[in-house]
C-alpha cells in the first residue's frame, strides 16, 4: 500500500517544515519508494536554467569535471537541483517508469511515455547517479539518475516529430512565446533584450506574428554572432548588439528607432545581472515590461522605476501558461527557418 501524498508535495520536505518544496533548503529525494500521487521518472538528460548554467560554469572556470562536481554537490545537499546563487532549476527529459495508484487511469501518461517536464529542478526530487555527458553551449547534462513529478506538476510528452532534445531545448522556454503571445497587441512596438538567444529568437517570432505589419519588433543580442543569426532569421525589424547592463546608451538608440516614443512591451530573456533599467527606460509610460530572466532582481527593477519616475507595469515571468508547450512547439512546425537554427543549435 502506498503512502498517501500531497498534491503538491509537501510531504517531500525536511527542511523548513511547512514550506512548499521549491523553497524549501531540503526535500526527501528517496526513490525506493513512492507517494500514491507521485510519477517516478527514469532521467536521461537535465536541462540546466541558462542563469544557472552560466554562473555554475563561470564559478568552475569551465571545466566539466568541476561543473559537475558542483551539480552533484547541490543535489546532494537540497535533494533538488535548486542554484544556490540564482535560486533557479531548469527541467527535465526522462521515461516514465511508474505512477502512482491514486494516479492511474487520471492521467493522460503511461509507463514508458517520453516527457519533458515543465516544472523547476527547483522543486523536483532528483537523484543523480552518474553524469555521463555536458553540453555547456546548450546547457543541457545528460545523467543517470531519478526523478519525482508531483501530482501537481505539468508535463509534456515528447512529439514524435521532432528530435528529442530540439524538442526539450523549446520547452525549456516554453513560457516566455507564449506570454508574448498574450502581451503583444497588432501595432505594437516590442523590444526583445537577448533577442539572439533560445527564448529570444522564440519571442521575436512569436512577437512579429502578433504585432503584425503595422507594429514593429527590435531585437537587442550580445555578441555579433547572434545578432547576426538574428538578421539572417528576419523576425525582427530592426537588430542591434549592445551592453544590456549599459540602460542610457540602450535607452538612447530605442528613441531613434521609436521617434522618442519607447516601446508598448519589452520582453527580458538575458541570463545575466543588472538588465532591469534597461528594460524599465526603454518602455513607454503605461507600458508593460516582461522579465522572463530568472537573473531579474525585484528590487532592482522595482525600487528603480520609482527613482526615475516611470510608470511602467511590469510582470515577473511566470514560466507556465495555458498551452505553453502547444505554441512553442507549433512555433517550430510552421517556422522552418527557425526549426532549422533550433536544430543546428540544439539537437
Amino acid at each position: 500500500m502506498q503512502k498517501k501524498g500531497n498534491k503538491y508535495g509537501t510531504h517531500r520536505v525536511i527542511s523548513p517544515k511547512g514550506v512548499l518544496p521549491q523553497p524549501a533548503d531540503k526535500i526527501d529525494n528517496n526513490m525506493d519508494e513512492i507517494y500514491d500521487n507521485e510519477i517516478l521518472i527514469d532521467v536521461q538528460t537535465l536541462n540546466i536554467d541558462s542563469a544557472s548554467f552560466t554562473q555554475i560554469a563561470e564559478q568552475a572556470g569551465g571545466d566539466k569535471a568541476k561543473i559537475a562536481e558542483i551539480m552533484m554537490g547541490i543535489v546532494e545537499k537540497q535533494g533538488k537541483h535548486r542554484n544556490p546563487v540564482t535560486g533557479s532549476g531548469g527541467m527535465l527529459l526522462g521515461t516514465v517508469e511508474k505512477i502512482g495508484d491514486a494516479l492511474k487511469g487520471k492521467i493522460d501518461l503511461k509507463e514508458g511515455d517520453k516527457i519533458a517536464t515543465l516544472v523547476s529542478l527547483s522543486l523536483t526530487p532528483l537523484r543523480i547517479d552518474k553524469i555521463k555527458d555536458i553540453r555547456p553551449d546548450i546547457d543541457q547534462v545528460d545523467i543517470d539518475g531519478k526523478a519525482i513529478l508531483f501530482e501537481s506538476g505539468i508535463y509534456a510528452k515528447i512529439p514524435e516529430d521532432l528530435p528529442e532534445n530540439l524538442a526539450l531545448s523549446a520547452l525549456d522556454v516554453a513560457g516566455a512565446p507564449a506570454q508574448v503571445a498574450k502581451l503583444v497587441k497588432p501595432g505594437d512596438t516590442v523590444l526583445i533584450i537577448g533577442a539572439g538567444g533560445k527564448s529570444g529568437m522564440l519571442c521575436c517570432y512569436e512577437a512579429k506574428k502578433r504585432a503584425g505589419v503595422t507594429g514593429k519588433v527590435i531585437g537587442l543580442c550580445h555578441s555579433q554572432r547572434s545578432t547576426d543569426r538574428l538578421k539572417a532569421l528576419g523576425f525582427c525589424d530592426y537588430v542591434f548588439s549592445a551592453n544590456a547592463t549599459q540602460p542610457v546608451p540602450v535607452m538612447e538608440e530605442i528613441e531613434k528607432l521609436t521617434d522618442g516614443k519607447m516601446c508598448d512591451v519589452t520582453i527580458n530573456n538575458v541570463n545575466i545581472t543588472d538588465t532591469e533599467m534597461t528594460s524599465i527606460l526603454c518602455t513607454k509610460d503605461d507600458g508593460v515590461v516582461y522579465f522572463f530572466s530568472m537573473a531579474t532582481s525585484f528590487t532592482k527593477a522595482a525600487l528603480g522605476a520609482e527613482g526615475v519616475g516611470k510608470d511602467v507595469t511590469m510582470i515577473v515571468g511566470n514560466g507556465y501558461t495555458k498551452g505553453h508547450a502547444e505554441i512553442t512547439l507549433q512555433e517550430l512546425r510552421e517556422c522552418e527557418a527557425l526549426r532549422k537554427i533550433f536544430t543546428e543549435l540544439y539537437a
